[in-house]
């Protein structure tokens, strides 16, 4: 194992500081609309069905930005692309405190889900560049348990700002914020092929890869083959699963314990910090887990691909009992522990990534996945709300989730297949079934 160089070692801790800021900054944005619920619908004299469509415009603008905002990283870099992406959704967010009408903000929310699109590609991708391969899945479990530690924050924090100065001036702030995150990322952040590396660098950075040459530039045949691989279908219609439950439970989770629970606002707001808490710990492990079947000889992609499949059971496992049981303290047991699953399982997804294409590709395979997730995703929040205005309970819509989450692990255990090694000019053609 060779040693890591001094200058390496300041890259990437600047680089997994700023990847966990930003994502911190791009969920508790997305959050800030949720928590001004109220006070917005009744200043801008809004129905159920229109707040019901500005929280759906963040979600679909995501999804269907990410197929080209993957294929914009891979050719022109982290820096630029993450750097403007967190420049506009901050902009976006500060112009969120200033509308007037529904169109208005509409049109923010619609900017903000698809300048936000480029963070976990990105992330992705600065990991390929900079970690070797036995060391890439604990960046990547740290900077991806951003999207379980910002809502743990967002209820407490958020609702202080806006008591204290208003749902307009706490979209101001968090604008503000993002802006100088991203001035810092684009200062202090480079891609890798932006900088001078010495041999040794180059030898720690390409340690157990593949020696495939990377061009500086993407084509898009290279792009569209991605397509015809089993592993991005596996991959794409696997995250759907593991996302369909994530939204689940961020959605409904508040709704689930006042309506099925009958515990009160304040105490809901409370509870729901716990299955966060869990679900940061199932997050931040995932990395570290993968990294250690690596090193006990697990090929790459399967190193990752069991946490994943754990995960997906161990969240239906656990979600199942939830839906049935009469004891609110079991409940909050179980949907904790389903939350700590599915979160390993999430990880574990963006670890994969990291190692299932050529660097120069990575970003683009990064983001045909969270199509496929937030895709999915978009459906539950709408499943769950029909299912629970039919039956008036959230039972048969735990359940739903939990089987969605173990038909999505079969399609990652069967479908997600190693990588032979190959020539560059072979590698997006062959694989070993």
């Amino acid at each position: 194992m060779l040693q890591k160089p001094q200058r390496l070692k300041r890259i990437q801790i600047v680089a997994v500081v700023f990847l966990t800021i930003a994502g911190i900054v791009n969920y508790l944005d997305r959050s800030t609309l949720s928590i001004a619920n109220h006070l917005v619908s009744e200043e801008l004299h809004l129905s159920a069905a229109q707040m019901g469509l500005l929280l759906s415009a963040f979600s679909l603008a995501y999804a269907f930005a990410q197929l080209p905002v993957g294929a914009l990283l891979d050719r022109f870099g982290s820096r630029v692309v993450l750097g403007l992406g967190m420049l506009v959704w901050s902009l976006a967010q500060v112009a969120g405190g200033f509308i007037q009408t529904l169109n208005h903000f509409l049109a923010a929310r619609i900017v903000l889900g698809i300048a936000e699109a480029p963070l976990f590609p990105a992330g992705a991708k600065v990991v390929n560049e900079w970690f070797a391969v036995r060391e890439r899945g604990a960046p990547t479990g740290t900077f991806i348990s951003s999207s379980t530690i910002a809502p743990m924050l967002a209820p407490p924090l958020l609702t202080v700002l806006m008591l204290s100065f208003g749902w307009r001036t706490m979209f101001i702030v968090m604008g503000v914020l993002g802006v100088v995150v991203a001035i810092g990322w684009y200062m202090f952040y480079r891609n890798r092929d932006q900088v001078a590396l010495t041999e040794s660098e180059t030898a720690h950075l390409n340690e157990g890869a593949e020696a495939v040459q990377s061009p500086k530039g993407l084509t898009f045949a290279e792009w569209g083959a991605l397509f015809k691989l089993r592993n991005t279908w596996g991959m794409i219609f696997g995250f759907m699963g593991v996302i369909y439950m994530v939204w689940l439970y961020l959605t409904w989770l508040p709704g689930y314990l006042e309506k099925e629970r009958h515990l009160s606002i304040a105490h809901t707001g409370w509870l729901v910090t716990i299955p966060y808490i869990f679900g940061t710990i199932g997050m931040a492990s995932s990395g570290y887990i993968a990294d250690y079947l690596l090193k006990r000889g697990m090929a790459p992609i399967k190193s990752r691909k069991w946490p994943v499949c754990v995960g997906l059971i161990g969240a239906a496992a656990f979600t199942v009992p939830a839906a049935y049981t009469p004891s609110t303290t079991l409940a909050i047991v179980y949907v904790s522990l389903a939350m700590l699953f599915v979160n390993l399982s999430s990880g574990s997804a963006w670890a994969l990534v990291s190692v299932a294409a050529p660097r120069h590709l990575v970003a683009s395979l990064g983001s045909m996945q969270n199509f496929g997730g937030y895709l999915g995703g978009s459906f539950a929040p709408v499943i769950t709300g029909i299912v629970v205005d039919q039956t008036h309970s959230f039972v048969n819509a735990l359940l739903i989730s939990a089987g969605v989450a173990f038909a999505a692990a079969f399609v990652y255990l069967f479908v997600v297949k190693e990588v032979a090694p190959a020539p560059r000019s072979e590698a997006l053609a062959t694989q070993r079934t």
